[in-house]
């Protein structure tokens, strides 16, 4: 079995835009250095289309590292994490939210970012992309898949669950679990009292601006995210040593353990596991369509708050319409507070690109974003949810040139 996933590589540089693609050059002391010194080292970019069945043959050992899968690696064990790593099922029910289609040819569709031109058909293979879904006014107006993928194939999320999270956080407010998003940490989460996060709030660590240092720098191998253990005790234990290096909600610090915390202080507060909280509250009374796998920081215990729900594309779709829905259900049950996604993706203090564990392009679009090119996009304004499962070469690179991709996808569905 794979060591459990380090939610790691997603302190690397993101770009989010809106519509007209503002860009925020979001650069942190990251893994993303350490992969673009290393990229002339690392395999070839072209992911091989594999036929599911021969899967197997090419999984990586076990003591490898995610971030430096080969293709054929990448390829097999994206699509087969529920199998790679200790997991709780996400189960659908049994009623389907159609997704109609009203197709259109997009792959001649220009994007540009800085001196870069290409079609979507070249960004599709040049990327390394597994699927790629569009969907608007509640329709599919796109939908391919590549490197073996099929409608029916789960792929893994990395840090799209991050804002999954942030919806059930939302969930467990209008359920009454949660009363409030400026009660402290350490009322949900006691082993942590006496430690930095006293002064914390929920808020604080929803919008990664707790105020207690962490370091995630992939260079340095004595940093807290590659010492660090993310399982759930023994992170407590790290993260109690830690100093408090700002006020709580000024200053923004990418942190996975942060995202684990969240995780972590929702089960607390429900008094249940998340697989089967997004089951009841989203996953079965929306519609969706296949069981999805989330990943446990160890077998038998809690799920990452901030990687690993495999789900295959048309619902990672779906999840896009909820949220564009605000939450509510397609007979108007609302499962979220009614202003919960307006104040999710509205820009924290800290950071004016990030909300609650969610990236804001401006001009209310948001997204959410995994390595290795994973990735929701919502734009409420043209009614616009574009899914996109990758394998992309590298974990922290392709983020502009992504965007930039939603911008000729936007420009091109205008009406």
């Amino acid at each position: 079995m794979l060591p459990v996933l380090r939610d790691s590589g997603e302190t690397e540089m993101k770009t989010l835009s809106s519509i007209n693609y503002p860009i925020f050059a979001i650069a942190f002391r990251l893994l993303s250095l350490l992969l673009f010194l290393f990229a002339g080292n690392l395999a070839n970019a072209d992911a091989p289309l594999i036929n599911p069945s021969d899967d197997a043959n090419h999984f990586a050992p076990d003591e490898s590292f995610i971030l430096f899968w080969s293709p054929h690696q990448k390829v097999s064990g994206f699509r087969n994490m529920d199998l790679l790593t200790p997991n709780r099922t996400i189960t659908a029910g049994d009623s389907v939210l159609p997704l109609p289609a009203s197709l259109r040819e997009l792959g001649n569709t220009r994007l540009r970012h800085e001196e870069t031109v290409m079609t979507v058909d070249e960004y599709f293979v040049k990327q390394n992309v597994a699927g790629l879904l569009v969907i608007k006014d509640g329709k599919m107006v796109y939908e391919r898949y590549g490197l073996g993928n099929s409608k029916d194939s789960r792929w893994v999320s990395f840090s799209v669950a991050k804002s999954v999270v942030s919806m059930l956080v939302g969930a467990a407010i209008q359920d009454g679990y949660i009363k409030s998003l400026d009660e402290k940490v350490t009322d949900y989460l006691p082993r942590l009292k006496g430690s930095s996060y006293d002064q914390a709030t929920l808020r604080n660590i929803m919008q990664m601006a707790s105020g207690v240092a962490w370091n995630e720098d992939y260079a340095d191998r004595n940093s807290d995210v590659a010492t660090a253990s993310y399982q759930t005790l023994a992170l407590y234990e790290h993260l109690r040593g830690k100093a408090r290096t700002a006020e709580p909600g000024k200053v923004f610090n990418y942190s996975t353990a942060e995202t684990n915390l969240v995780g972590t202080l929702l089960r607390a507060a429900i008094g249940n596991n998340l697989s089967t909280y997004l089951s009841e509250k989203i996953w079965q009374p929306f519609g969706m369509e296949a069981d999805a796998h989330w990943q446990l920081t160890e077998p038998g215990g809690g799920e990452f708050g901030g990687c690993c729900i495999n789900a295959t594309l048309r619902d990672y779709g779906r999840l896009g319409l909820f949220a564009l829905n605000n939450g509510q259900l397609a007979n108007g049950t609302r499962v979220l507070p009614e202003n919960w996604m307006a104040e999710s993706t509205t820009p924290s203090e800290g950071a004016a690109y990030y909300g609650y564990l969610w990236w804001l392009a401006g001009d209310g679009n948001y997204q959410a974003s995994g390595i290795f090119g994973q990735g929701i996009y919502v734009n409420p304004n043209e009614n616009i949810v574009i899914a996109i499962h990758s394998a992309r070469e590298t974990a922290g690179g392709g983020f502009a040139l992504q965007a930039a991709l939603y911008a000729g996808i936007v420009s091109a569905l205008h009406d």
